[in-house]
């Protein structure tokens, strides 16, 4: 069986030596963001993941979930853990005070969601799903649906689901055929079907609360062939009463079918099925804006703060997906390097170094190194970049100065695509090269390895396919607002640069730093010329610039983390082992992946000529 330990020390440095988050008391919450604090709730949290919920990832796969007579059974064991979970708080961590969470900020619970999903990220996307339908329910629902339904999801009395994916229409949103009638007493009645609903249903809880987007039909039944109609809806699985909290009656959604898939098994992945189920409108405006909106035709009409809550609900969900990326790569390398530290096998190209064995550990071999440092030099600068943009989303919010709340919300956004993509895909790589290591026992099931393979795979494919990320990052996010995000980040990057180029003891990761963002700027000016000659120019070149980003952001953080670690030798404070081993990563991402962003200018520089020459009859 596979193993799992929670990194608290790593969280501890970045929280505290590199964020220095207790020193900003200037946000809600943070003053009380001590060491002892955090110490506490991660090493509790770590508990937690480690003894509950990685000895259930196997049994989760195994046993996978069971449609029953229209009762979806979970794995066993999931049921009392998901109750654990709730006995111990740990699903409400980030939820508001006065709806009976601890309102900590997002830096720490994005941290126990990595934590959760290393251990078991077929569980842990439960809660997951739970925490962002009850976000958006709190930020965008009338009061009886806060007081009885969100504070039920709070408690992990009731559960949450997203329902946006159609079988027909993914990513494009106009395709949609679910539709929601409005009726006398201003609820709808909503009908369609919706796939690929992770926790779609389940018997861990009484009560399932869908977060459901459908198009409103006009006066004649019709539905828009564009966006102007989406709207966002709640619609429970038991219906509630809007007076006491009650449960009613079974409302008009069932279970058509458990996705069988590749991994991720022990989490009931389902079609649903809505037919005439009572859905409730959230953020509606009130009927005297409806009547001023109408003068300006549909599409103003059907604009509301719901679906705000929609956007942020889907953009928290791609921090989580890309959280899950770096957690997947973790516990893989984990068990990787324990395996590499015991198989014997050969001898080391310099000569034995276990002479009084009969052979020596894989570990010996430059290569079997070079599949575990890539792997745990991407997960702790992934881990570095995702908990500043956790603090970014806080700063966005609570800052008291406006040019801080701007320039942190631009950034939130311009590296939303980078997490949820670039992450994905390392942290694939990453399960992939830890299975490498075990050879031939690696594909077998027995050592887990192979689960952690199949269970990263989705995370390349949910909440919006890499490839449209990819996308959305150069034709959207790095030109939004005449791409005021992109010359804030370069800034910030270049101050950093020029700031430390000076320092000698700076110069292994400042100078590689320098190069890749370099390239990054050619890349960006490329598009800039390229894009408007032809539009798929930079549909072509979009991945590799997302590589390139994704890399050059991660060199920033290291160089950042690496003059943490050179201040604290200096001093002689702390651990030094733990920070020579951050030097010693930090130049591998120099040295090994930065020069990657070369290969990845080139190819972005290829334009779309070459993709698009071959007829598609001839593919």
């Amino acid at each position: 069986m596979p193993g799992y330990k929670a990194p608290v020390e790593d969280f501890l440095f970045l929280f505290h030596e590199l964020l220095e988050i207790d020193k900003r008391d200037d946000l809600p919450g943070f003053a009380e963001l001590t060491p002892d604090m955090t110490g506490a709730i991660l090493e509790g949290g770590a508990k937690f993941c480690e003894d509950v919920l990685q000895p259930l990832n196997q049994v989760g796969d195994e046993h996978g979930c069971v449609l029953e007579n229209g009762v979806v059974r979970t794995p066993p064991g999931f049921k009392e853990a998901f109750k654990a979970y709730a006995d111990g708080g740990w699903n409400r961590l980030g939820a508001p005070e006065d709806a009976g969470g601890a309102g900590l900020p997002s830096i720490v619970t994005f941290a126990f969601t990595e934590m959760g999903m290393a251990a078991n990220q077929a569980f842990a996307m439960y809660p997951g799903l739970t925490s962002a339908a009850y976000s958006a329910l709190w930020a965008t629902g009338e009061p009886w649906m806060k007081e009885h339904v969100a504070k039920r999801m709070i408690a992990g009395d009731w559960a949450g689901t997203m329902c946006l994916t159609e079988p027909h229409c993914g990513t494009d949103l106009k395709l949609m055929k679910t539709k929601a009638v409005e009726q006398e007493d201003g609820t709808y009645r909503l009908s369609g079907t919706k796939i690929f609903i992770s926790g779609g249903d389940h018997d861990m809880t009484e009560n399932i609360i869908h977060m459901v987007i459908a198009k409103i039909p006009d006066e004649n039944g019709k539905l828009a062939d564009d966006l102007s109609t989406v709207n966002f809806f709640m619609v429970p699985k038991v219906m509630v009463d809007q007076e006491t909290g009650e449960l009613k009656d079974r409302n008009g959604v069932t279970v058509g079918s458990i996705e069988k898939k590749m991994g991720i098994k022990g989490n009931a992945t389902c079609v649903l099925n809505f037919d005439d189920a009572v859905a409730y409108r959230l953020g509606a405006p009130k009927k005297k804006d409806e009547g001023k909106a109408a003068e300006g035709g549909e599409k103003k009409k059907s604009k509301s703060a719901g679906m705000a809550g929609m956007f942020g609900m889907m953009n928290g969900a791609r921090m989580g997906v890309g959280i899950q990326g770096i957690a997947i790569g973790e516990v893989a390398y984990q068990n990787g390097v324990t395996y590499a530290n015991e198989r014997l096998a050969g001898r080391a190209l310099t000569g034995a170094e276990n002479p009084d064995g009969p052979a020596d550990p894989i570990m010996v071999y430059p290569d079997v190194r070079r599949l575990l440092m890539g792997s745990r030099s991407f997960v702790e600068g992934a881990r570095a970049l995702a908990m500043y943009v956790s603090m970014l989303f806080t700063t966005q919010v609570f800052a008291k100065d406006e040019t801080e709340r701007q320039e942190a919300a631009d950034m939130a956004q311009l590296m939303t695509p980078i997490i949820k993509a670039y992450f994905t895909d390392k942290g694939f790589q990453a399960a992939n090269d830890s299975m490498q290591v075990y050879g031939g026992h690696g594909y077998v099931r027995d050592h887990g390895m192979e689960q952690f393979v199949r269970d990263a795979r989705i995370n390349q494919v949910y909440e919006g396919a890499n490839g449209i990320q990819a996308l959305d990052l150069v034709a959207r996010k790095m030109s939004a607002k005449g791409g005021r995000a992109t010359m804030t980040y370069f800034g910030k990057v270049e101050g950093f640069i020029k700031e430390n180029e000076g320092d000698e003891k700076m110069k292994p990761f400042i100078e590689p730093l320098k190069a890749g963002y370099a390239r990054l700027g050619e890349a960006a000016g490329w598009l800039m010329e390229n894009a408007p000659k032809n539009y798929n120019n930079a549909g072509a070149a979009s991945y590799d610039i997302l590589n390139i980003f994704g890399t050059v952001t991660l060199a920033w953080m290291w160089a950042q983390m690496a003059k943490v670690a050179l201040a604290k030798l200096d001093e002689g404070t702390g651990n030094p082992a733990f920070y020579k081993r951050k030097l010693t990563l930090a130049r591998y991402w120099m040295e090994r992946e930065i020069p990657m962003t070369a290969s990845y200018l080139e190819r972005a520089k290829q334009g779309a000529d070459g993709l698009m020459a071959l007829d598609a009859d001839a593919f």
